[in-house]
């Protein structure tokens, strides 16, 4: 929709932006050569992300500042940017307001994700747990070996009682394992006046981790870890049938936190792998949103500094559940056709454009992106008939859309803007966008004049 109330009059005026518009037209060959330009970028409230690669003036940070501190009072946390500029300079500035419906691209000039479910996660984020009721725990798991080196270690610490274990026990909803009772029955890292400092330090010591008190413990939340629809939505995760000793997920309510090593996570897992063990400690690295490292087989391995060393790629995104055609990757559709396959990405192509038909039924394709210009019949989409993520030109979802075939499978959509007109992709999103009865996003519009290129 357009804005006929501009939110923010001083950012929705056309002489605001013409320092930064003619900055980011400084080199653009378009603009040289007398053809239609384009521009795009995205201004926060702490940073920007402007396509020009020389120094900036001062005439043109100040107008940045000034945009920013425009943000700042109206409470906008960011704004994006879209221009195209005739020849002769006649200039149309889009003006895009940030919206609850839209994840920002990570990289511009895309307009962003349109998610069309409030709490819409990709399938890895949703994936639970597969029971494994013969999981037992390893043979290094030794109770009470591991009670007598803790009490060794911290003489004097104050043990919670089994009242408190068991109020834990009945927050988390799950029994815990016999190790780490044993841990909190030797020490709770609190005093019955609050969290106890040095209390803490003696038991990480003691541990190996900066451990969690007893009332903090909690189970590794998968939705958390989500890294947001740009990027999730083409990833997988895989859980080798018999080898895997850790359960390819983003989170599990099994997955019990106990401590850190300053910014990753240690869990006691107690929904482990097929060729794990019931309480294995596993790491959950922050820069990671799936997956986890195994440790040690067992809490009394890891406090006693039996952990392993070697490393193993937890990726499941690779064939056959993810494939990429394209440029330096696989040259048709039918090589990424597999009954497995989740996540298909189609990139720079520069042959006869693709047919979808090879992968058209396929039981777990839940993604596909393809830049435009690279199918040769957009509404072949319609046979990919589990699709939760659709990104697409705008020219494909325009066929889409005046064909009502938009796929109602999907939590989640873009639009890539390359190498096309870009100012209609506000109005092509809300035409999915109302498919969902979502939210409109608001687009002000701006004319102006640059003058010709010198």
């Amino acid at each position: 929709m357009f804005d006929q109330r501009p939110p923010l009059s001083s950012v929705s005026d056309f002489a605001t932006w013409e320092p930064v518009l003619r900055l980011m037209l400084t080199d653009d060959r378009d603009r040289r050569a007398g053809r239609l330009a384009r521009v795009t970028g995205r201004i926060s409230q702490t940073g920007w992300s402007l396509a020009h690669g020389g120094s900036m003036s001062s005439t043109v940070r100040a107008a940045v500042e000034d945009i920013q501190r425009a943000l700042a009072r109206g409470r906008v946390q960011e704004i994006a940017f879209r221009a195209e500029i005739q020849p002769d300079g006649r200039t149309t500035l889009g003006l895009v307001w940030p919206s609850p419906v839209v994840e920002p691209a990570i990289g511009y000039p895309d307009l962003g994700v349109l998610v069309l479910a409030d709490g819409a996660l990709p399938e890895p984020w949703l994936r639970r747990p597969d029971p494994v009721p013969e999981a037992v725990p390893a043979p290094s798991a030794d109770p009470e070996l591991l009670e007598r080196t803790l009490r060794e270690r911290l003489p004097g610490a104050v043990g919670a009682t089994e009242e408190e274990i068991a109020a834990a026990e009945a927050r988390l909803g799950l029994t815990l394992s016999d190790e780490l009772k044993v841990l909190y029955r030797v020490t709770r890292v609190y005093s019955g006046d609050g969290f106890d400092f040095e209390e803490a330090d003696r038991a990480g010591g003691a541990v190996g981790c900066e451990l969690s008190g007893l009332e903090h413990l909690y189970s590794i939340d998968a939705a958390v870890r989500h890294p947001g629809w740009d990027h999730g939505a083409t990833r997988a995760v895989s859980t080798a049938p018999d080898a895997a000793a850790v359960q390819g997920l983003a989170g599990s309510p099994g997955w019990i936190g106990f401590g850190t090593n300053g910014g990753d996570a240690f869990a006691v897992d107690l929904t482990p792998g097929p060729a794990g063990y019931f309480g294995q400690v596993i790491l959950v690295d922050h820069e990671q949103s799936l997956g986890a490292e195994l440790v040690a087989e067992s809490l009394t391995d890891f406090v006693l500094g039996r952990v392993r060393e070697e490393h193993h790629d937890r990726r499941g995104d690779e064939l056959p559940a993810v494939a990429r055609v394209g440029a330096g990757c696989l040259e048709t559709v039918q090589a990424a056709a597999h009954p497995a396959l989740e996540v298909l990405s189609i990139g720079a192509w520069d042959g006869i454009p693709l047919s979808l038909a090879p992968v058209a039924g396929l039981p777990r394709l839940r993604t596909l992106t393809a830049l435009p210009g690279t199918l040769a019949d957009p509404l072949e989409v319609a046979g990919l008939t589990g699709l939760e993520f659709l990104e697409l030109g705008a020219q494909e979802w325009r066929v889409l859309l005046n064909a009502g075939a938009v796929p109602r499978t999907l939590k989640a959509a873009a639009i890539k803007v390359r190498d096309q007109d870009h100012l209609p992709v506000v109005a092509i999103a809300n035409e999915i966008l109302a498919l969902w009865d979502r939210p409109q996003i608001v687009q002000t519009l701006l004319d102006g004049d640059l003058g010709p290129a010198l």
